[in-house]
């Protein structure tokens, strides 16, 4: 689960930049940069489920791969906007980095709760 948290840490610097940019005016952010985030995110998710299925995972686990998994709608729905050339949505913005970052705190929690 370590792995699948860095990769999501990796995704949530992009995530923010991303955001930043939003929320300063900028309707969308570089395609590069979206795309980056996109693969760091979807890498996270690949390793999490590997990580779950390869351990006795907490319940916790299993929450926050399934508020990844909604975050990662969420993403997917904001790059459909990117890839029309549309604004994206401030309020989908704030509603899928609260998804994003609940869920990684709830990872964070299953990783550090394990160690005891």
């Amino acid at each position: 689960m370590n792995v699948a948290a860095i990769l999501f840490a990796v995704a949530a610097v992009g995530g923010l930049v991303m955001a930043a940019m939003r929320f300063g005016g900028r309707e969308l952010p570089p395609m590069g940069l979206a795309v980056v985030h996109g693969l760091f995110a979807a890498s996270g998710l690949v390793a999490l489920v590997v990580a779950i299925l390869g351990a006795n995972a907490s319940t916790a686990s299993y929450v926050a791969l399934a508020g990844f998994v909604i975050a990662a709608i969420g993403g997917f729905s904001l790059f459909a906007y990117h890839l029309r050339g549309r604004a994206l949505p401030i309020n989908y913005v704030v509603i899928h980095a609260a998804g994003a970052v609940i869920s990684f705190a709830i990872l964070l929690y299953a990783i550090f709760s394990v160690r005891g």
